[in-house]
């Protein structure tokens, strides 16, 4: 499970990274963010009844990709708030081709850090 302090709750946060943020598109997954003024980068996870009208498949969805942004947290540079919304499609995807669709994903918007540790 994501730490309580990286994940993103609140309404305004989340209205904040729609209205300010950037965005990277990668196969069914659309990941946007915004700069935050904390030590730490938060997420946040939409996928709508449009992917799946079953709620098991929903939230197996969300539970995958908190996994994969849990493994990787430390390599993700600090003080980003960022979603991820899911599309259509998505729920063929098997575990390690999302791992692969998030790594493209940071990798194009250049937020994982580097290796010397900035």
């Amino acid at each position: 499970m994501l730490p309580k302090v990286n994940r993103l709750k609140r309404k305004k946060d989340f209205e904040r990274v729609f209205k300010e943020g950037r965005g990277v598109k990668e196969s069914f997954l659309f990941f946007k963010w915004v700069p935050n003024k904390l030590r730490v980068s938060r997420f946040g996870f939409i996928v709508s009844k449009k992917v799946s009208k079953k709620a098991t498949l929903r939230n197996k969805i969300k539970r995958r990709l908190r996994e994969i942004i849990r493994m990787r947290i430390l390599k993700i540079k600090k003080g980003i708030d960022g979603i991820f919304i899911a599309s259509q499609g998505l729920t063929e995807k098997d575990y390690k081709e999302l791992e692969w669709i998030i790594n493209t994903i940071f990798k194009k918007s250049k937020l994982l850090q580097e290796k010397n540790g900035t």
